[in-house]
């Protein structure tokens, strides 16, 4: 079977995490994606470490799977060859600084001249229009300015990043978003269009729960540890070895009876003040050390066998290495080999997409600088051995 985005394809002009990441996932679902790469340097994302066997596995974790074409955009002749390549291209997407394309040459409405049915995608920090367009903006800044920061860690302590680049990758899962929905747009109506994505304006996207408590109560969420705002017990508690996150359900079905007994705790299950999950919360700092005292009493896996035999939401709270070997994970293919010209095998995150029919799976490492010039220029532009060698003599490519 094809895979689902078999027949689409991608020039991609990104660097670094948002604009790779989503390029990535278009090229899981089969489409081809070309990256375009600076002459010598490349992605800078190259550079990043840890290196293995000389191979950059930060690169590696957002270019699986894509072909690498050297060419200088600066340049006249480069700047031609990538609005041929344009002509049999269905996507362009950039992460660059606002007005960088437009420097170049190749914005948005000079692309869309050559083919008016591209979508063409632009990520960046703040987007193309408001007073802080023209800032850079990396992952923490977002972070920090979006508010997430603001309510990560523990109460009355210093703010905290959460472990993952939330800013970077939630906008390029947006804009991974955004351009199937256009490329379904396109097959009605014929037409290309642009697609603007903030990283800023995605942070607050994400955080509507915590914006929307604001807008209706006028209230400022704060850092809330690992605990819901709204409902408790939904939160991570200590145990004798370690630590369990349990999440209780409520409204009709609150399991609140069953955790208190389950803990050996029936004395505060009639408190008036923790009848209710919304209760629970808002007396959290009188509840919260009943819990965790009797949550220390038995080890993570006592509490795991207890709180499932009465269908209680739970797990353990996992380290990376715990959670790459487990079972779960490894049934569902999580975790695959792929094999890397220059360096060997390595083992890397699969996509998370499955499909009944069409596959959506990992085949091919990320690509060395260069690796796929003269195979695309020869293969989409029928260019010859000399017009290719005259280019890189010219440093074109």
């Amino acid at each position: 079977m094809g895979k689902p985005l078999e027949g689409i394809r991608v020039l991609d002009l990104t660097w670094v995490l948002s604009g790779p990441y989503s390029t990535m996932i278009l090229g899981d679902l089969g489409a081809e994606v070309i990256k375009i790469e600076r002459p010598e340097v490349g992605d800078i994302g190259r550079g990043n470490g840890p290196h293995v066997n000389g191979v950059s596995t930060y690169f590696l974790s957002l270019n699986r799977g894509k072909k690498s074409v050297v060419l200088n955009l600066a340049s006249p002749k480069g700047r031609e060859i990538f609005l041929r390549l344009v002509k049999q291209a269905d996507i362009v997407v950039s992460n660059y600084v606002p007005g960088t394309m437009e420097k170049l040459g190749i914005g948005y409405d000079v692309v869309k001249k050559h083919n008016p049915g591209i979508i063409y995608a632009l990520c960046s920090g703040f987007g193309q229009n408001g007073p802080y367009k023209d800032k850079p903006a990396f992952d923490v800044i977002v972070q920090a300015m979006g508010g997430i920061i603001s309510i990560t860690g523990e109460p009355g302590r210093p703010p905290v990043r959460p472990g993952a680049s939330l800013g970077d990758i939630t906008a390029g899962l947006y804009m991974t978003i955004a351009i199937l929905a256009a490329l379904r747009e396109r097959q009605v109506s014929g037409q290309g269009q642009m697609i603007d994505i903030s990283m800023l304006d995605c942070q607050v996207a994400l955080l509507e729960n915590a914006f929307v408590r604001y807008l209706a109560t006028g209230e400022t969420p704060g850092p809330l540890g690992t605990r819901h705002p709204v409902f408790t017990p939904f939160q991570v508690f200590p145990t004798r070895d370690g630590y369990i996150a349990v999440a209780t359900m409520g409204g009709a079905q609150d399991q609140w009876p069953v955790f208190c007994a389950i803990i050996g705790r029936t004395d505060i299950i009639d408190d008036k003040r923790f009848e209710t999950g919304w209760l629970r919360s808002q007396n959290n700092d009188i509840l919260e050390p009943i819990l965790n005292e009797a949550m220390r009493q038995k080890t993570t896996s006592e509490w795991i066998h207890e709180f499932e035999a009465a269908s209680v939401a739970c797990g353990p709270v996992n380290t990376i290495d715990k959670v790459a070997a487990d079972p779960q994970i490894r049934s569902r293919h999580m975790i695959v080999n792929v094999h890397h010209q220059a360096g060997g095998d390595f083992r890397i995150v699969n996509n998370p997409i499955k499909y009944s029919r069409t596959p959506c799976n990992v085949e091919r490492a990320s690509p060395g600088l260069g690796d796929d010039t003269e195979e695309v220029l020869k293969g989409l532009l029928t260019l010859s051995d000399r017009e290719i060698a005259e280019m890189r003599k010219s440093g074109v490519i």
